[in-house]
């Protein structure tokens, strides 16, 4: 992100999310009834649902996750974006703000697209790109956000909760044995984790055996994973709940049961995912499955001990 287009507003601004992350951030930041146009998927905090929609996917919900990065693949072969953007309705609305991402060709609408978009709209909003790629970049996107929307102060402390929480963690794994951890980003095929979440691995207590801190998650074969004898394998699959998950495991449960002597699945799509404010849910979470004599167990619905 460019430091130099960020600038703190002296009236209301009209925002765009093309991010469920960044209207978690939005709506952090107190500032929801700002917020005028969302993604499809943007569905925290639940009172978001009600605003405008301006994307739509082009893949069948209910595919499989086989299916599901099959015509992935195929779509990103031919340079065609997994998203639709309703470009009429976006003008309709007039933002001055629209946040997105060019990280990741598979989690939002094509930048390309947004550009082309925001640039036939009088006046020519704002765009601004988010590319977290670590904790910490995380945490500047929060402050960036901030500081575009002239809410610097309440991005700065909605920081340094989120920090006073991570030290809380730190301080009640500390000392205790690392736990060997393999995270996996999607289940079939499996993907190993990246960007963040080694990071989130970490700081609860664990070391992650196969992710690459700031890069892509990247194929894994079951076989590779078993052979680097993990205690715990985690899957956190990127855009499914929990539900969807365990429904997903359930069809290959005999491909996984043998990885580790922990199976767990999480709600890879409320919390892993976004690198929003909940990512600090994500590290608590992780601590609970790691080390639940220090940490208290995860909140219903956020994770399931399947082995």
């Amino acid at each position: 992100m460019d430091d130099d287009r960020l600038s703190v507003t002296t009236r209301e601004l009209r925002i765009v999310s093309l991010l469920p992350s960044a209207t978690e951030i939005v709506c952090a930041l107190g500032l929801e009834q700002q917020l005028v146009g969302v993604t499809h998927e943007c569905d925290y905090p639940h009172s978001v649902r009600g605003k405008p929609v301006l994307t739509s996917s082009v893949l069948d919900g209910r595919l499989t996750s086989k299916d599901v990065d099959r015509h992935i693949r195929a779509l990103v072969h031919r340079g065609s974006s997994i998203y639709q953007l309703d470009a009429g309705r976006l003008d309709a609305l007039r933002p001055d703000l629209v946040l997105t991402q060019e990280l990741c060709r598979v989690c939002a609408v094509s930048y390309s697209i947004v550009e082309q978009a925001v640039r036939r709209i009088d006046g020519t909003p704002q765009l601004v790109s988010l590319e977290p790629e670590s904790l910490e970049d995380a945490w500047r996107t929060i402050e960036a956000v901030g500081r575009l929307t002239g809410q610097l102060d309440r991005a700065q402390e909605l920081i340094a909760s989120l920090r006073h929480r991570l030290a809380a963690v730190r301080a009640a794994v500390a000392g205790r044995p690392l736990r060997r951890v393999v995270c996996l980003e999607w289940i079939d095929p499996p993907f190993s984790c990246g960007h963040w979440t080694p990071e989130l691995v970490s700081l609860a207590g664990g070391q992650e055996l196969l992710g690459a801190g700031g890069r892509p998650a990247a194929p894994v074969s079951l076989e590779a994973v078993a052979d680097i004898q993990p205690e715990v394998v985690v899957i956190m699959a990127c855009g499914f709940g929990l539900k969807r998950s365990l429904e997903e495991l359930g069809r290959l449960d005999d491909a996984f049961n043998e990885l580790a002597p922990e199976l767990w699945v999480v709600d890879g799509n409320a919390y892993f995912s976004r690198p929003g404010p909940r990512l600090v849910d994500s590290v608590e979470i992780l601590a609970g499955i790691l080390h639940p004599e220090a940490i208290a167990a995860p909140p219903p619905g956020s994770a399931s001990r399947r082995r």
